[in-house]
């Protein structure tokens, strides 16, 4: 190979060859254990980062299943022209689909049980389009909502706190009372239970109860919808579009994405990321500063060769160069290592996991307590190249230190006793 000589042998310390193997076998086997090290912390902090992604993701989906992408509402109450805002956002190139609805609190009671609820009034024939939880209903379909017969769709969690099922009645007491000559009396209606959905998500799935939006607006007291729910192409570029269209449509209007409306829970995850990527570059910081307890025992068992480079013309820099390239090799095979085991685990968790529950005999996510059975992977480039680079540029660092006590080993000193 055309290579330079300090490559040539740097190399050849690295991997120690047959003729060195006996002499050079203690510190071959600290190079792999430093060489191991590195892929292991990679590893883990790879598979950890796609378990926290697939978390994140499988939990923003099911908040998107409930919440719609954008929001177009005002402020002032109700939007009785939503037909006329649903056609300015559809303009855009990235909006999909259109619906109106309703929002406001209320109360259900059913026997002695009360409890509080968000009651959103929806179109049965549009909201499809913008939410999927409506497509996965239990016992009951969608088209069941009519206008006039007062039906609900209530989360599973809080048809249970109701204790209630599909065909029951519960009845709703509306904030905006009615004045008669006996003071503000509160609305009450009876309403059916049509169907219950289930998102996964405990925070919707225990307060949200879906009615026709012709009841709400009796039951409310409003004038038409109070806004509309926007489903646009792709979800991650909500922020983007939702700006662009608060340009497109009237000034009055408010435009709000779904990473607004739950901004400090994924502050909050990103803040936990961020803390994890830290904790666990500290193993391959440890991994790769190992790299100098090796080199520094390389530099000291390869005293005389040194002191042999030195006297054939090899100059300092050359000698640093050797060692350099020997610490390199290590952090760039154990890198590459790394990031291979680190996707194959985190590709493979499906498979891995559940083989593990069956052979130690326990289950690391019941489906009785959480909502999600599996453990969620999502390995992502962007987490993947910055774990690499800080590997590799630790162990570079690692290699300053005992390649410039190399090049500072003296000929005469180190050929003495030789």
């Amino acid at each position: 190979m055309n290579l330079p000589f300090e490559a040539r042998i740097g190399l050849r310390y690295t991997r120690a060859g047959r003729r060195a193997r006996r002499r050079n076998a203690f510190i071959s086997f600290i190079s792999a254990i430093s060489m191991s090290g590195i892929a292991l912390g990679v590893a883990a902090l790879i598979v950890v980062l796609s378990v926290m992604n697939g978390f994140q993701k499988e939990v923003r989906d099911r908040m998107l299943s409930v919440l719609s992408h954008i929001e177009v509402f005002s402020y002032d109450g109700a939007l009785p022209d939503w037909q006329r805002v649903a056609e300015q956002a559809r303009k855009h190139p990235e909006v999909l689909a259109a619906a109106p609805y309703i929002s406001a609190q209320a109360m259900f009671t059913s026997g002695d049980i009360v409890r509080g609820a968000l009651v959103r009034g929806i179109d049965p024939a549009l909201e499809p389009s913008v939410s999927e939880v409506v497509t996965n209903l239990k016992g009951g379909k969608l088209s069941d909502l009519v206008d006039g017969q007062f039906g609900v769709i209530l989360g599973v969690e809080l048809a249970r706190a109701l204790v209630v099922a599909p065909g029951d009645k519960v009845t709703m007491i509306a904030p905006q009372g009615t004045v008669t000559p006996a003071g503000v009396v509160p609305r009450l209606r009876q309403f059916r239970v049509i169907a219950t959905f289930e998102s996964g998500h405990y925070e919707f799935d225990s307060t949200l109860a879906m009615i026709h939006i012709g009841d709400a607006e009796r039951l409310f007291r409003v004038d038409g919808p109070v806004g509309v729910r926007l489903k646009i192409k792709d979800m991650q570029e909500a922020p983007r579009v939702a700006a662009q269209l608060a340009g497109m449509l009237d000034p009055g209007l408010v435009v709000r994405d779904w990473s607004r409306q739950n901004r400090t829970w994924f502050a909050a995850v990103q803040t936990e990321k961020r803390m994890m990527f830290i904790i666990l570059t500290l193993i391959i910081a440890v991994a790769a500063f190992n790299l100098v307890s090796t080199l520094v025992m390389t530099v000291t068992e390869k005293q005389s060769d040194i002191a042999i480079l030195r006297t054939l013309g090899a100059s300092p820099r050359s000698v640093m160069t050797v060692f350099i390239v020997q610490g390199a090799l290590i952090g760039v095979i154990g890198t590459l290592l790394g990031v291979g085991g680190g996707l194959l685990l985190a590709n493979n968790l499906d498979v891995i996991v559940p083989a593990i529950e069956h052979v130690l005999g326990v289950q690391f996510l019941p489906k009785d307590i959480y909502f999600i059975s599996a453990l969620p992977s999502d390995p992502r480039a962007s987490d993947i190249v910055p774990i690499a680079i800080i590997s590799l540029v630790l162990a570079l660092v690692a290699t300053l230190y005992p390649s410039w006590r190399a090049a500072r080993v003296r000929p005469a000193e180190a050929l003495r006793y030789d």
